[in-house]
């Protein structure tokens, strides 16, 4: 029985004299997949996040709140600690996360409305929502 290929059968492999020979590991990328849509996967994950809206504080509850404020403010020499609950926006889409913070509280700027701590960093009045600490037990 007589083939189509029967005249290159048992002909030697050609080995060029021009160009090295690949490597398996280059020959095997050429026929690795390859996603079309680059980029997508990320995509699909940055929306599937969820993020928080931010609560607005009832009149009651930022009367609360500007009451500890002040009582910060006058125990700002002590450096206090403080855990304080305050909104992070998120810096890809809208909202953001709430996050709260053990802080040595170095000033109360009523001026700039923040509450500046050590390190350099300061809190918003607006993005904060709650503040505990052992000196609101106790007077300064």
């Amino acid at each position: 029985m007589s083939g189509k290929y029967d005249d290159i059968i048992n002909m030697p492999h050609h080995v060029s004299t021009r160009h090295q020979r690949m490597s398996q590991s280059d020959r095997a990328a050429q026929f690795s997949p390859f996603s079309a849509l680059t980029g997508y996967e990320a995509a699909l994950s940055e929306s599937a996040r969820v993020t928080d809206e931010r609560i607005e504080l009832d009149e009651q509850e930022q009367q609360r709140l500007d009451e500890k404020l002040n009582l910060l403010r006058g125990c700002v020499k002590e450096r206090p600690v403080v855990c304080i609950t305050h909104f992070v926006p998120d810096e890809r889409k809208q909202g953001g996360a709430y996050v709260t913070e053990q802080v040595c509280v170095r000033r109360v700027d009523a001026y700039a409305r923040a509450v500046c701590i050590t390190g350099g960093g300061s809190i918003a009045f607006g993005d904060i929502i709650g503040i505990e600490g052992d000196i609101f037990q106790e007077k300064c």
